[in-house]
């Protein structure tokens, strides 16, 4: 367990610094998001309805999917994925890895997008959206770590990926609108973490079968 648990903090560490060196991911998100954002705030006459807070997710997803899709391009440029799958370590290390490192990116834009929606639109940010957020992220980064890596072998990479991520995404988009609007947020937070639960086992454990096709 203990030797499971380096080799993922090492396999992490070493995507948060190459993100850190070339910088080009990280960027892309915060533009991306905070670019959505301005559209919706001038596209919506009321600021404050359930559709700005709908809207709010529609960024948050498809701003996750634009880091998903370059989870795996250091490895599919340089040639390392065989060289990763051939290490001597579990498989599904790699998984978890690139897990965190994906959770770690988009938890940052969040930290400027949440603050940005509260500040364009009246109805502001609640606990229980940002409960949800934080939900909807595992669950995100868990399902769509595990499809990157299929999409990344694939020759429609940039098309395979979002045809494979979105319809798991949209139980996500549900659980986290009816957090954010709904009086009664505790159903829907149980229902983000039940799919977070039941997509993390199923990754993790058919993460290596995935690699090794």
């Amino acid at each position: 367990m203990t030797r499971y648990l380096a080799d993922t903090a090492a396999l992490a560490r070493k995507d948060l610094l190459l993100e850190l060196r070339g910088r080009e991911t990280l960027p892309a998100m915060v533009l991306f998001v905070v670019s959505m954002l301005v559209a919706f705030r001038f596209a919506l006459t009321d600021d404050g309805s359930d559709a700005a807070r709908g809207l709010l997710w529609v960024a948050i997803v498809f701003t996750a999917l634009l880091g998903l899709g370059r989870a795996f391009v250091a490895e599919r440029e340089q040639g390392l994925l065989d060289g990763l799958v051939l290490a001597p370590c579990d498989r599904s290390a790699i998984w978890l890895a690139k897990l965190l490192a994906t959770l770690a990116f988009l938890v940052l834009v969040e930290l400027i997008a949440l603050p940005a929606f509260a500040l364009f639109f009246s109805g502001g940010v609640d606990v229980g959206t940002v409960l949800a957020v934080g939900l909807a992220d595992v669950g995100i980064c868990a399902v769509g770590t595990l499809l990157a890596a299929m999409a990344v072998a694939g020759r429609a990479r940039e098309l395979l990926l979002p045809l494979l991520f979105l319809p798991l995404a949209l139980p996500i988009v549900v659980g986290g609108v009816g957090a954010t609007v709904a009086e009664d947020a505790g159903r829907y937070l149980g229902f983000l973490g039940l799919y977070d639960l039941i997509f993390a086992i199923l990754a993790w454990a058919t993460f290596e079968y995935v690699v090794t096709e």
